[in-house]
Formats: structure tokens, sequence, C-alpha cells
């Protein structure tokens, strides 16, 4: 059961630090948090039965990295919108081009059967 706990909370560590620097570093929370609880069962099962922590220790770690790093990018980036005219202006011209190709080709040459 120990290292069922050990397992998942070395996963989740591993899922946040990742999530944590992508550009959604936002979703890094929840992981970071279960790496924290799976760790806290893991170590204090290993506090009961006199067992080496040195794998709870680098869940522990890890995840205080990611929440570092997760956290900073929240408080310090920011997101930017382009500007939207210009992209409605190219789309609804490129649906303007195809519709004149599709008007241009003869389509009564065309056998279905």
């Amino acid at each position: 059961m120990k290292t069922l706990f050990r397992i998942l909370g070395l996963i989740a560590a591993i899922l946040a630090v990742v999530l944590s620097v992508l550009p959604l570093s936002n979703l890094a929370f929840i992981p970071a948090i279960a790496a924290l609880v799976f760790g806290l069962i893991a170590f204090l099962m290993a506090k009961q039965q006199q067992e080496p922590r040195k794998s709870i220790q680098l869940i522990f770690i890890l995840t205080i990295i990611a929440l570092s790093l997760a956290t900073y990018k929240s408080i310090f980036s920011e997101s930017e919108v382009g500007n939207t005219e210009e992209l409605e202006k190219t789309e609804q011209k490129s649906e303007e081009e195809a519709i004149e190709e599709l008007e241009e080709l003869d389509l009564d040459d065309i056998d279905i059967e």
C-alpha cells in the first residue's frame, strides 16, 4: 500500500512539474495538490514502519518546484489577446475566395454514377 502511494505521488509530482512549464501552468495545481496528499500519506506510513524516506522527499521537492513555477507564472505572466479584427477580415476574405472558386468550377461534367 505504501508503494502505491509513493508511485502515485511521484507520478503526480512529475506531471505537476511538466504542466507548470507549459503555457497552461494553472493546471499544475491539481496534480501538485494530489502529489502532496499522496506524499503525506506515504510519509505517515513510512514513519510508522521506520523505513527510509528518500523517495518521499523527492515527491515533496518536485511538488515544491512545480508549485513555485506555476505560482510565478500565474503572478508575473500576462495573457494578451491579439487584434481580432484582422483575423476576422482574413477569414471573411478566404471565405469569399472559396465561394468564387466553387462558382468557377464546372460541376456539370461530373458523373456521380
